[in-house]
């Protein structure tokens, strides 16, 4: 171990010590169907240097400054071209992506001297033609544009991308559909969500300094997984860096509605400020396991009761510097040639934010009849929390020549919120005749996520094929500890009535819950593919197939206790919350003292396991100069087991599914600057675990209980694409198209109101349908002075969708369709100043939030629009080393309402809906510096 780590060290001191009169040239190439070219022959004119393309196509040349270099790139079977004007500047790396055509005819033996171009033509050029020449409707975000923008992550990045939109600052909306239609991969891997409770994936989790692009497919090709509908995100990692490098970026802010404000705590732990628990929340070791305490006596119970710690009260911050926003971010890279062609690189990464919020939410409960609304809970809370946000990555790729490559790469990530929710209002239920009442939660949530891969790609040029292998082990680990909630309610019948502690049953989670939970995901994946080349027509082909195995296995439990009083006890309901469960208060468990029980039914603990075969072939074919086809099939085997491996267990679910998942995308290439784009598939979204165990779960927030249903089956999804593509000039697009959507058995989350008794649960609907236009535009103002460093993005799309059902009349979209999503950003950049700002305007439509049940008379909850206004300022200082810059997130902030729309117009008004849910988030400021250390 010691060689590797003075191996390391080394190629750090080598990287970070290069000569100042020198600069790096890098870059990519790829040929026009964006495959990498690997062994292109790269040359110096005039000079002996050069150099030829790796596996991924990329090269790198060391120059000297102060020249401007030609360079000739020519590879068998395409057209040499030759780029002048090319320049480097000191100590630093320059880009430099070319794209290639094939020659035509006898492609296996001609050179063919085709073209002369300069370095700033070529490099914008390449974004068009990646764009363009990809075999998909799908968007894409380079480097180049990554490095230029002032995003931090890969969230702050997807907000620039035309028809889509991101809520919360990481989970992705894709043409109205929400968050569960959507998919991730990392480095060709698939990634499960980072977050257990809902089926979605966190994208604010990856540095942008250290993506090399990003791929968003809005249509389906064979050889990526099939498990979506809106789009499907790939996000790639740097791997080799041309240049060693240290980037280092500090950081603060702050929420309007934080700052200047009162902002409550709780005692907790040491490590609270990682988002993990130190130990201070963890269950008692004297309580034993669920079996053995449910076998005690109630009195043997209510003397454990006494060992909890008596932590149930908040704590006002003191300091101004605690209610402030943090960050940090520290990466870093070498790159080190051997002497036999090969090369050791690596790409390291720390990152660390914490989001100090405070957020207010007004919430009623209803019960509802005939479309009559009667009042159980009026709730007007104020959350306090400390969202944490850090972790790793760590790279390292060992290429071996131009045609091997194998890289093992690692991401860590804790994701924790640390909350007070502070609770007034009023309480109707039960006959209680609009009680006044006061109610606190107090908890932490900590989700680890890891995941490592290792992946291996070789060329065999001999024999015109590609090898891609594959294996990967993630783990998803959430931890709750002692989740704690308390309610006081004041008799109204009685004038000046104190407020007394809510006297509830045994299996209440309303008050006097202490909550654990434990869940662990863990998941493997294995696969490859091969790709083989062959012409045909005297046009380049290619066949790919490949095969995709992966395992999950979850184990989930979960520990609710209730404390309560055997024989009511007014006196002891009185105490405060720091006093009123001190030790001394538990009694015998037979007694008016307190006693404490744990909810044993099977349904607060659940395994679940999966098992994917995917095996796919896909053919490429060029018919001619202009039309091109992508097309082929996937076969996915789904083997799923829920609750428990025992038939006998009533939570015991076994399933085994196969789809065929067919695709084609047809392209044909209107002259050098368009495209027509048709596409077709069918695609699959399948329930989470979470949805398919019985669990249920109290939700302090929504005041009601959030409970699975097993027999959820997935959802099938036809798609069609039918577009026109529009490329004028580097970094314009403009686009147009249709289509449509038909989905089997869409999965959707619904109300059931029923007093204290209110809960969430998940169904499958019949059926769903929708079609939409789209368009998007992105234009450089340029053709009028005074707008020379202007560029206007935009997007728009309308989708009109409805759910149908064979048991009764329907007319309503479906849950999270939004009937149109509004995007727009104005972009001013100097870059000659380093100066790069951007206003972002993002809204979608009023949509169902959760759904009714029409033979009841429940109609609805609604989420109704809501602009969102965001501005980024970005300067480049201390000679373009340094960047200073302003995000100011929600500018508008304006409040989130949720309703019941009683007249069933598909809009919120205050004179027949009902308010149900408002949150409101205010405005975030945040300022940070960063500095290339190297």
């Amino acid at each position: 171990m010691s060689k590797i780590y003075v191996l390391i060290i080394a190629c750090l001191l080598t990287a970070f010590c290069t000569n100042a009169q020198t600069g790096k040239l890098a870059g990519k190439i790829l040929n026009d169907k964006n495959e990498p070219l690997a062994g292109v022959s790269v040359k110096i004119t005039g000079s002996q240097g050069g150099t030829t393309t790796d596996v991924e196509g990329r090269f790198t040349l060391t120059l000297s400054t102060g020249k401007k270099y030609e360079l000739i790139f020519s590879a068998i079977g395409y057209s040499t071209k030759t780029i002048d004007e090319v320049e480097v500047t000191p100590g630093q790396v320059t880009d430099l992506n070319v794209s290639l055509s094939a020659s035509g005819k006898n492609l296996n033996a001609v050179t063919v001297t085709a073209n002369r171009s300069s370095a700033r033509k070529e490099t914008t050029a390449s974004l068009i033609q990646y764009q363009r020449n990809t075999n998909t409707v799908a968007a894409v975000i380079s480097a180049e544009s990554i490095r230029r923008s002032p995003d931090r992550n890969t969230g702050e990045v997807l907000k620039r991308v035309p028809g889509t939109s991101i809520v919360d600052g990481k989970y992705l909306v894709v043409r109205g559909l929400s968050d569960r239609y959507n998919f991730a991969m990392l480095n060709g891997i698939p990634l499960s969500s980072t977050e257990p409770d809902r089926k979605t994936f966190s994208f604010d989790i990856f540095p942008a300094s250290l993506i090399d692009n990003i791929i968003i497919n809005k249509a389906f090709v064979p050889e990526l997984p099939g498990e979506w509908a809106g789009g499907l995100v790939q996000v790639n990692t740097k791997d080799i860096p041309s240049a060693g490098f240290l980037n280092v970026s500090v950081g603060t802010g702050f929420n309007t509605q934080t700052l200047g404000k009162d902002f409550y705590t709780y005692q907790g732990g040491k490590y609270d400020w990682l988002g993990i628990d130190d130990g201070i929340r963890a269950l008692p070791a004297s309580i034993p396991t669920k079996s053995k305490f449910n076998d005690l006596g109630d009195g043997d119970k209510a003397q454990l009761g006494k060992s909890f710690n008596n932590i149930w009260t908040s704590e006002k911050a003191s300091s101004a510097l605690s209610k402030l926003n943090s960050k940090f971010e520290l990466s870093g890279g070498f790159s080190k040639a051997f002497k036999n062609g090969a090369k050791l690189g690596a790409t390291l990464g720390l990152t660390y934010n914490q989001n100090v919020k405070r957020t207010h939410i007004q919430n009623g409960v209803y019960s509802v009849a005939n479309n009559v609304p009667s009042l159980n809970l009026d709730y007007d809370n104020q959350k306090y929390s400390r969202d944490v946000l850090w972790g790793g990555l760590a790279n390292v790729t060992l290429q071996l020549g131009n045609n091997h490559k194998i890289s093992i790469k690692n991401l860590f990530n804790v994701n924790a919120s640390n909350y007070v929710t502070e609770r007034t209002g009023l309480d109707f239920a039960d006959g209680n005749d609009g009680q006044p009442l006061m109610a606190r939660e107090l908890a932490l949530k900590s989700n680890i996520f890891y995941n490592t891969q290792i992946s291996g790609d070789h060329n065999l040029p001999s024999i015109k094929t590609k090898l891609h292998w594959y294996g990967s082990f993630n783990i998803l680990d959430q931890y709750i500890p002692d989740q704690r909630r308390i309610q006081y309610n004041q008799e109204t019948s009685v004038a000046g009535s104190p407020y007394m502690l809510l006297d509830v049953p045994h299996t209440s989670q309303q008050s006097g819950s202490r909550y654990f939970g434990y869940l662990s995901d863990y998941i493997y994946t294995a696969g490859g593919d091969v790709t083989k080349s062959f012409n045909l027509f005297g046009l380049s082909q290619s066949v790919k197939g490949g095969y995709l195995f992966q395992v999950k296995d979850r184990l989930f439990d979960s520990r609710p206790f209730t404390i309560y009083l055997p024989a009511d006890n007014p006196a002891l309901r009185q105490l405060p919350a720091d006093k009123i469960y001190a030790p001394e208060n538990f009694g015998d468990g037979f007694d008016n003292k307190f006693a404490i029980n744990e909810l044993s039914s099977n349904r607060y603990r659940y395994m679940a396991n999966s098992i994917l075969n995917a095996a796919f072939i896909q053919f490429d074919n060029q018919f001619t100069d202009k039309l091109r086809a992508t097309w082929g099939v996937r076969v996915e085997d789904y083997d799923q087991l829920i609750g428990s491996v025992k038939q006998s267990d009533p939570r015991h679910l076994h399933t085994e599914v196969r789809d065929f998942l067919p695709g084609v995308n047809i392209t044909y290439k209107l002259g050098s600057t368009a495209n027509l784009r048709l596409s077709g598939s069918q695609t699959i979204v399948r329930p989470e675990f979470r949805e398919l165990s019985d669990f249920s779960f109290y939700d302090f927030d929504l005041g009601a209980t959030i409970t699975g249903y097993k027999y959820l089956v997935r959802t099938k999804i036809t798609n069609a694409d039918f577009r026109y593509e529009l490329y004028p000039r580097a970094g314009e697009v403009f686009s147009v198209g249709v289509f449509y959507k038909y989905f089997k058995k869409p999965i959707e989350s619904f109300f059931n109101p029923a007093g204290l008794g209110s809960q969430f649960n998940y169904i499958n609907a019949d059926k769903a349908s929708g079609f939409g236009a789209e368009l998007e535009y992105r234009k450089k103002l340029d053709f009028v002075e005074v707008l020379h460093n202007f560029t206007f993005q935009g997007n728009f799309s309308y989708i009109y969708n409805r759910v149908k059902s064979e048991s009764i009349t329907l007319d309503r979209p479906m849950q999270g369709q939004s009937p149109y999503v509004l995007n727009a950003s104005l972009q001013y950049d100097i870059e000659k100043l380093g100066l790069y700002t951007t206003l972002l305007y993002n809204q979608i439509g009023d949509r169902i939030a959760f759904v009714g049940n029409k033979n009841q008379g429940i109609p609805a909850i609604w989420e109704k629009t809501r602009p969102l206004l965001d501005f980024q300022i970005a300067k480049k200082v201390i000679k373009n080393k340094g960047e200073v810059k302003l995000n100011v997130s929600d500018i508008v902030n304006k409040a989130a309402n949720f309703y019941y729309d009683f007249n069933e117009n598909k809009k919120f008004d205050k004179s027949s809906d009902m308010l149900v849910i408002k949150r409101k988030y205010g405005t975030t400021f945040n300022i940070s510096f960063s500095y290339n250390i190297k």
